[in-house]
């Protein structure tokens, strides 16, 4: 029989001390994970590569593989097709995939606003007075099916066209959709930063539309409207709490390193080529959206809402659906993560 003082220093040895966290790795079910991104190097998943630089996975004895897609849309496919455990991805897919049957729930919000932002590119002169001017125009998105694509559906829809009445190009994202602009090789871009930052010190488009802030989100969209979230399939969630909780400490913890440290902290640890070759031009642009990361990694009820109404618009399967919001999101985790 063990003795009470031999279990407990077995527990104890059990185990790691990190900067004064600690973590029983022994307790998690899956500590190989990987992970999928829809363009990493984006404000949008920026606490993606803030907790990977950090070591946060590691401390937290995980061991986590981050796939790059390059977009939302492809990132989710990743997902459906059984490749990854788990995305880094737009909450809006977690109402499509109900829409098709699918169980995915949204576990923590890693920013609560898209900071999508639509510009006209000088050099084809097109006039913008409202959306309606859209019509017949070349728009560069990070990818068809991306939330960048359906802020362009929206306003499509809320000036009377059709989503088809306008050509959707993939552009991709940071130094590639700053290309095509630069270029003229689209009409308009629908994009985040740091490329349409980058955009507007070259003077190469104007902002006609921009999601940077949470009020020129509800502006937009009427309402709050969370962005990327961790997303998973309800079953590999139900099957594997204590590693998803491990995810979604990671996270939490994170978002208070960004908001506590700031934007040129947040400069020195990404990789060199998140800057674009300015990192002053960086660090400005992260400033005027920090707001982003300013929030305690709870989904909003209400952004769910304005969520199921902006793709209502123009998802004719979600328009069709019968979607309970309460089975897009999941808020539990990260109540015990703040705990």
């Amino acid at each position: 029989m063990i003795s009470r003082r031999k279990t407990i220093g077995l527990i104890a040895s059990a185990a790691i001390l990190t900067r004064g966290r600690v973590s029983f790795a022994a307790t998690i079910e899956k500590p190989s994970l990987k992970l999928s991104v829809g363009g990493k190097n984006q404000f949008y998943y920026l606490p993606v590569t803030v907790v990977e630089q950090l070591g946060y996975f590691k401390e937290a004895g995980l061991d986590v593989e981050i796939l790059d897609f390059g977009s939302g849309a492809r990132s989710l496919q990743s997902l459906i097709g059984g490749s990854v455990d788990m995305t880094a991805g737009a909450y809006d897919h977690t109402v499509q995939m109900q829409a098709q049957g699918r169980a995915i729930k949204a576990y923590c919000m890693l920013g609560q606003f898209p900071g999508i932002v639509l510009g006209m590119v000088k050099s084809k002169g097109r006039v913008y007075r409202s959306a309606g001017d859209l019509r017949g125009l070349k728009i560069g998105v990070t990818a068809p099916g991306s939330s960048a694509h359906f802020m362009v559906n929206w306003l499509l829809v809320q000036a009377g066209l059709r989503t088809d009445e306008v050509s959707i190009v993939s552009v991709g994202t940071a130094a590639s959709a700053v290309a095509a602009a630069s270029k003229g090789e689209i009409d308009a871009i629908s994009n985040y930063d740091p490329a349409i930052s980058m955009l507007e010190k070259m003077g190469a488009i104007d902002v006609v539309i921009d999601t940077r802030s949470l009020a020129g989100t509800k502006k937009v969209y009427g309402g709050n409207y969370p962005a990327a979230t961790l997303y998973m399939p309800t079953a590999f969630a139900t099957g594997n709490p204590t590693t998803v909780q491990a995810m979604v400490d990671v996270f939490v913890r994170g978002l208070k390193w960004m908001v506590k440290e700031g934007p040129e902290r947040i400069a020195d640890i990404v990789p060199s080529d998140y800057h674009l070759g300015d990192k002053a031009l960086y660090i400005e642009a992260l400033r005027h959206v920090m707001p982003l990361y300013q929030h305690d990694g709870r989904i909003p009820a209400d952004g769910g809402e304005t969520a199921l109404k902006v793709l209502s618009a123009f998802d004719a399967k979600v328009k069709g659906a019968s979607i309970d919001l309460s089975k897009t999101f999941d808020n539990s985790f990260v109540d015990r993560a703040k705990a």
